[in-house]
C-alpha cells in the first residue's frame, strides 16, 4: 500500500467493456430496489408493521444489491472511473426522492435518509481507496461489512423484536457475518477490522449513522494494521 495520488486508477484497461457492465450494473440495482416493492406488499399483506417492512426492504437490498455489486467491483473493473461514476449515480438517484418529497415509500422513510448514507459511504470508501491507496479492498472491505453484516443485523433484530432497535444480540449476529469477510481479504487486520466494525454498528449520532461509522472505524483500523 502507498498513500499518495493513484492517477493510474483513473484510466480503465477496457473503458467501452467497463462503461456496458456499469450499465448493466446500474440496470440490476433499479431491478433490485424497485422489486422490493413486491416483498413490500407481501409484508402488509400478512400484517407486517410499516415500519417492520421498509427496514425488512432495506436489508434486502443492502444484500442483494450493493452486497452483490461490491463482491464485483474489484473483479470486473480496472480503474476507479467508472465505479466512482455509478456510486454518485446511485447517491443522486435514491436521494432525489427525499428532495422532492416522494419517498419510494416501500424502502424509504420520510423521518431519515439514512439509506443515502449508505450510498455515500459505500462509493466514499471505495473512491479513497482506490485513488489514493491505488488498491479498491480497502474500501471494498468495510462496504462489505455495511452490506452483508449490517443487514444481518436488522433481519435479527426484526425477526426477534419487531421493530428498528439497537439490540447487541444483531451485533453478535454481524460479527459472525464480518469475521470470514475480513478474513478473506486482510487476514489479521481484517478479523480485527470486523470486531471493530460490529461494535461501531451499535451506534449512531444523528445525522451520522451507522453506516458512517462501520466505514470509517473499520477503514481506519485497516489502514492502521496494514501499514499506513
Amino acid at each position: 500500500m502507498a498513500f499518495g495520488l493513484h492517477f493510474e486508477t483513473l484510466i480503465h484497461a477496457n473503458p467501452t467493456q467497463e462503461l456496458l457492465i456499469a450499465f448493466l450494473m446500474f440496470a440490476y440495482l433499479l431491478a433490485i430496489v424497485f422489486g422490493t416493492r413486491i416483498t413490500y406488499n407481501l409484508m402488509m399483506k400478512h400484517n407486517f408493521d410499516k415500519g417492520v417492512a421498509v427496514y425488512y426492504n432495506r436489508k434486502i437490498i443492502h444484500i442483494f444489491g450493493a452486497g452483490v455489486i461490491t463482491l464485483l467491483f474489484p473483479i470486473v473493473f480496472t480503474g476507479a472511473t467508472i465505479p466512482v461514476a455509478l456510486a454518485l449515480v446511485l447517491v443522486l438517484v435514491i436521494y432525489l426522492p427525499h428532495r422532492m418529497n416522494r419517498i419510494l415509500y416501500w424502502f424509504q422513510v420520510q423521518e431519515n435518509a439514512y439509506e443515502v448514507n449508505f450510498a455515500i459511504a459505500w462509493g466514499a470508501a471505495i473512491a479513497f481507496s482506490w485513488f489514493f491507496l491505488g488498491d479498491p479492498i480497502y474500501g471494498v472491505i468495510p462496504a462489505l461489512f455495511m452490506a452483508f453484516g449490517d443487514a444481518v443485523t436488522g433481519l435479527v433484530r426484526n425477526a426477534v423484536f419487531k421493530r428498528r432497535t439497537k439490540h447487541w444480540i444483531g451485533n453478535v449476529a454481524m460479527l459472525f457475518v464480518c469475521l470470514p469477510i475480513g478474513w478473506y481479504y486482510a487476514g489479521t487486520a481484517g478479523i480485527v477490522a470486523a470486531v471493530v466494525a460490529s461494535i461501531a454498528e451499535h451506534f449512531e449520532y444523528k445525522p451520522i449513522d451507522d453506516n458512517i461509522l462501520i466505514t470509517v472505524t473499520s477503514f481506519i483500523t485497516l489502514l492502521i494494521l496494514r501499514g499506513f
